[in-house]
């Protein structure tokens, strides 16, 4: 009997299967990110955000999953006014982390091989 729906594949991430060693590269240049509960309100004020798709929160979870590709696109679209920073909860100077990210990358001298991140297209 058809209902007119399905069931969709679950988009839950694989929390034993995510490889950490970006996450961990990155507490080391930016100590900050562990700070972060990942409320939201940066991505709230975000100016850049409706344009870009910048959103901080977002950027710490690619991050945390392996997903450097991601977390760079976003970061492009940050237009670093501050407003994350006078908001978050956590007293986290989002400006400096953001920056310390980009130098991080900038520095590391690098092309990155986009090719290594699969996507999953449904």
């Amino acid at each position: 009997m058809d209902f007119g729906f399905g069931f969709s594949p679950s988009s839950a991430a694989d929390l034993d299967k995510i490889d950490l060693s970006l996450y961990h590269r990155m507490e080391k240049v930016a100590p900050d990110i562990r700070t972060c509960m990942g409320c939201g309100s940066c991505s709230a004020t975000c100016t850049g955000a409706p344009f870009s798709g910048m959103s901080l929160r977002k950027v710490i979870l690619a991050i945390q999953r392996g997903k450097e590709r991601e977390a760079r696109e976003m970061l492009s679209g940050c237009m670093l006014c501050g407003k994350c920073t006078m908001v978050c909860p956590r007293g986290i100077n989002t400006r400096n982390l953001i920056i310390s990210l980009c130098r991080y990358w900038d520095s590391d001298k690098r092309e990155y091989d986009f090719s290594r991140e699969v996507e999953v297209k449904i």
